[in-house]
């Protein structure tokens, strides 16, 4: 059984220069409503590996992935990626959809 409305899951791996990740985790952070504020996002998570040194994932929620790649292409995602990408020194993306959904007692 799967839920009843399917999330379209998005994850970025990112490798930041060496020196520059708190001003990378800062800039995120400041520029996260670009992503945030569209209407079909559920949601964004920045987390940083404890194993590989300067690695990131970002994890973001969709309600579908055509509203999602409508984002992808849109002027507040350039300039979204604009601000981030002087941090970056490579990256991956890898698109999912959500299968089965289950919530902690947290």
């Amino acid at each position: 059984m799967s839920q009843s409305q399917p999330v379209f899951r998005v994850l970025l791996r990112m490798n930041i220069h060496s020196g520059m990740e708190e001003e990378f985790e800062r800039t995120w952070y400041q520029v996260g409503k670009a992503v945030t504020d569209h209407p079909a996002n559920l949601g964004q998570w920045l987390s940083k590996s404890e194993e590989e040194e300067g690695v990131y994932y970002i994890m973001s929620d969709w309600a579908d992935e055509p509203r999602f790649r409508e984002f992808e292409h849109s002027a507040g995602h350039l300039e979204h990626r604009t601000k981030l990408h002087p941090f970056r020194s490579g990256g991956t993306m890898t698109t999912m959809q959500v299968v089965y959904a289950m919530g902690g007692k947290r």
